[in-house]
């Protein structure tokens, strides 16, 4: 038995412990709200469910209320205000979002985004939250500990968690999407990672299963929609940089705007002002045109136009 704790049983609190990558988080929820069929984001607050009713199942707890989350915590770089205030909504979202952290007792830690040769750096914050995580696990000696991310840097983490006696879940999901630029990504789970863990539950099985028990044990993890706001309000009035024309076609996650003689990809994230779910084919549109790796015109910082 570990010296930091005694094995939880059915007369003790079983104490959970819960880790964000938020760069990794922000990506699935953006992929499950503009590319995947569900159109919605992850919910924190059912996230944070799921996670006590998979602990009682796994450490055979009678009920839920014997499984509770008594840390949270949410890691990830951020823009500095004046870059941030240039990408559209994206202070004003950012806000919404600490305000949804907040209301579920989820305490936030931002690290400055760094640029190095046009790319931005992200690598202090894994170290950041491995960190914090032993430390809390060691001190607060969480029965499980819950890290949500994909990344093989947090093997030696997960290793040091199991010579503490600490349990670790893991949440990950893999999945393609493509980036603002048109590249097609694809975001897989360290097979590393995922054999150091006591637990490893891949997410994106149990919410594409078929099954009536894993779709009634997912369908609180998405937030409802809300269908009242009208997220089309806000137009852009075009500055000298800018292009005007039509959407063409919109598919999941991205779009075509009509720009002869070819017609321009669109990323949801090149999208400001409004919800990208809200753009239509035939909608006019202000934008302006970059390159991505391949050097193919693309258009960014699409918005609705007068």
């Amino acid at each position: 038995m570990s010296p930091y704790k005694s094995k939880s049983n059915d007369s003790k609190l079983l104490r959970i412990g819960v880790f964000y990558d938020g760069n990794y988080f922000y990506h699935v929820s953006n992929y499950y709200n503009y590319v995947h069929e569900r159109q919605s984001r992850i919910s924190i607050s059912g996230l944070h469910n799921f996670i006590r009713e998979q602990a009682s199942l796994l450490e055979s707890v009678s009920g839920t209320n014997r499984c509770q989350i008594v840390d949270a915590h949410y890691f990830r770089g951020r823009l500095n205000a004046m870059e941030a205030s240039q990408k559209g909504n994206q202070l004003y979202y950012e806000r919404v979002f600490d305000d949804i952290l907040m209301s579920e007792g989820v305490t936030t830690h931002y690290f400055p985004i760094k640029t190095t040769n046009g790319y931005r750096q992200e690598r202090e914050v894994d170290l950041w939250l491995a960190m914090e995580a032993f430390e809390l696990a060691l001190y607060k000696q969480f029965d499980i500990l819950v890290l949500i991310a994909s990344d093989g840097s947090y093997v030696p983490l997960v290793r040091k968690l199991n010579t503490l006696g600490t349990r670790v879940m893991l949440l990950s999901w893999d999945f393609d999407f493509r980036d603002d630029y048109g590249n097609h990504k694809v975001t897989r789970t360290s097979q590393d990672l995922l054999d150091v863990v006591s637990y490893p539950i891949p997410m994106h099985i149990l919410i594409n299963s078929q099954q009536p028990r894993d779709r009634q044990i997912t369908e609180d993890l998405f937030v409802s929609k809300d269908t009242s706001a009208d997220a089309r309000k806000k137009l852009h009035t075009p500055t000298e940089d800018s292009h005007i024309s039509t959407i063409l076609s919109i598919k999941s996650g991205y779009g075509f705007i009509k720009y002869p003689p070819t017609n321009l990809f669109f990323h949801f994230q090149s999208v400001n002002g409004c919800d990208f779910n809200d753009l239509e084919p035939g909608d006019q549109v202000a934008f302006r045109i970059a390159r991505n790796e391949k050097g193919e015109d693309v258009a960014i910082d699409v918005e609705l136009a007068e």
